[in-house]
């Protein structure tokens, strides 16, 4: 406790603004448990950037510790090239704090010479990463907390590419801002090297978006649609990428419509979230729509309910969606002719349905950790290869590689034509699903996500994942565990004949069980919430689709089984 206070006594020096200092005093004198918190350790970057609370302290999202991180990025970029005039992009979401948190950032930058090109208003996610390229910027921040409650804010940093920073290179940024006290960070702004962007770059995204998400389905007159930006910055481009897209019938939930920070009519804002599309939901049972889209605060994930068997609105998960737009995609290819050095991508802890879509076209399937950055590094790592699309199960994806980073506002335009084209056909987006699952294999996945909040609740999940290496389980649901992939340690193991493999993508805290019968179990704490994940996965045939709803409660059943037999429902 003596270094946090000495910590906390560190910001009640003159560099730091008087009510920061009187609020530190404040909890120095009547809160020791909330200082502790606040200062114990300093922000750190995970699989999304740097994501947390708002407030004062070094655990907390302020102008200090932003302003310091982006001190420390000015100071690498003036390393990386020394000899151009470095610029940067700036965009932000409708958060508490992140347009004033995006102005802040802006002078620091510029404060160190580098040009700014700063959103006039709040934007996308993908309208940033996209805004990189189009700009020939070196750099692009964004400040978002994605789809986190209201109380937090966050810094994603992107690359050259217009993808987000990844290893060797996050790290480099990280030692360079370590090395910076508080006191080393340049404030003044140099007004005359920051300039407000706006239409121009939205026309050149909305074009490209279009240009990759439209394939001119058929059916588009007869396609209702309701969308919600669930108050967030998706309102600033979905409905007018889908109208150029020849959509017309598209319902905006109005209640929802504008930008809001509180997320007033939601318990959280996110799409993965069955209850955060129900005002939706409703609104489409009224007009009787054939589809939901919904996208969360900085619009890079989005939930889709369509029509089920039973014509009623069914929530369908990101597995789920990633995979039929991959086949989508694919079979578009597949009709133009145009093939051969393609790949499709996905993560460690999404469905394995990708793989076995992937040989059944030919084309290799290349699997990431979690997190777009690491797609966008393959797109990169693997220029003479064409990037057709991928996702992960956390509602993600992206079309073709012109954004890189998940983008739900393409994602929406060919959720749409998917839908619009096997309506016209006949058939439905649900159908084209069941129908994957006979092509393919039925697999289903399961999520069960664990918050321990605070220094007490990081310890227990860190002692979680301990205990899950030293003590690894030998069955689940009857079938042996076969291998365990253990991605800190990177090495494979078969328990059954003891064979171990090299593991031959980057270092992260995640285990895999596979079992004999195909059943998986991922676990895997959180980059940037308080929370452990679980993932399960379990597949069998499906060889009629008429059995489709029999084969389903087997799987489900199944999967209900684990959970209860791992103690963690």
């Amino acid at each position: 406790m003596n270094t946090i206070l000495e910590t906390a006594k560190s910001w009640l020096t003159d560099f730091f603004d008087q009510e920061v200092k009187e609020e530190i005093q404040h909890l120095i004198t009547n809160d020791p448990e909330e200082l502790k918190d606040r200062f114990y350790k300093n922000m750190e970057f995970g699989t999304g950037g740097m994501r947390g609370l708002m407030g004062v302290g070094t655990n907390r999202i302020n102008k200090y510790t932003l302003g310091k991180s982006t001190q420390g990025l000015s100071n690498y970029l003036k390393k990386a090239y020394p000899d151009e005039n470095t610029s940067v992009v700036i965009a932000y979401d409708c958060r508490h704090n992140s347009d004033t948190l995006a102005k802040t950032v802006a002078e620091v930058f510029s404060a160190n010479g580098i040009k700014v090109y700063l959103f006039s208003e709040l934007r996308t996610t993908p309208e940033l990463s996209f805004a990189v390229r189009h700009l020939n910027c070196h750099a692009g921040i964004v400040l978002t907390a994605s789809h986190n409650p209201p109380e937090y804010n966050g810094y994603k940093v992107y690359w050259t590419d217009g993808g987000q920073i990844v290893p060797p290179q996050d790290g480099e940024i990280v030692n360079e801002i370590n090395s910076l006290s508080y006191e080393d960070i340049k404030f003044m702004a140099d007004n005359t090297l920051i300039e407000l962007i706006d239409k121009d770059v939205d026309e050149a995204f909305m074009n490209a978006s279009v240009a990759n998400g439209n394939f001119n389905a058929s059916g588009k007159d007869d396609f209702k649609i309701v969308f919600t930006s669930l108050h967030g910055t998706s309102i600033t481009a979905i409905p007018e990428v889908l109208k150029r897209a020849g959509y017309n019938n598209v319902s905006i939930v109005e209640e929802q419509a504008k930008p809001d920070g509180n997320f007033p009519t939601v318990q959280s804002p996110n799409p993965e979230e069955p209850e955060a599309l129900s005002m939706a939901i409703k609104k489409a049972e009224e007009i009787g729509a054939d589809m939901v889209v919904g996208t969360d605060p900085d619009s890079d994930r989005l939930g889709i309910a369509v029509r089920n068997l039973k014509g009623q609105m069914e929530l369908l998960n990101g597995n789920q969606t990633m995979m039929l737009m991959t086949k989508f995609l694919l079979d578009k290819r597949k009709e133009t002719g145009i093939q051969g050095n393609e790949f499709i991508a996905s993560t460690i802890v999404s469905t394995p349905m990708m793989i076995a879509l992937a040989d059944a076209f030919k084309v290799e399937c290349k699997v990431a950790l979690t997190g777009f950055k690491w797609i966008a590094k393959m797109i990169k790592d693997f220029p003479d290869q064409h990037f057709v699309g991928g996702g992960e199960e956390s509602f993600g994806y992206m079309v073709g590689d012109f954004v890189r980073d998940k983008d739900a506002v393409t994602a929406t335009l060919l959720a749409c034509e998917i839908a619009a084209n096997a309506k016209a056909n006949g058939s439905s987006f649900y159908k084209d699903l069941i129908q994957c699952y006979a092509d393919y294999g039925f697999y289903m996945e399961k999520l069960i996500s664990i918050t321990k909040k605070g220094i007490s609740g990081a310890a227990e999940i860190a002692q979680m994942m301990v205990d899950y290496r030293e003590n690894p389980i030998a069955e689940i649901d009857g079938s042996k565990v076969e291998w365990i992939h253990d991605y800190n340690s990177s090495i494979a193991k078969n328990l059954l004949t003891g064979e171990t493999a090299s593991i031959e993508i980057p270092k992260s805290n995640v285990l895999i069980y596979t079992t004999e019968d195909g059943t998986r179990m991922a676990a895997r704490p959180s980059g940037t919430e308080p929370k452990i994940k679980f993932y399960f996965s379990a597949n069998t045939n499906l060889d009629k689709t008429e059995d489709f709803i029999k084969v389903r409660t087997q799987l489900e059943d199944k999967l209900d089984r684990i959970v209860g037999e791992l103690k963690l429902g």
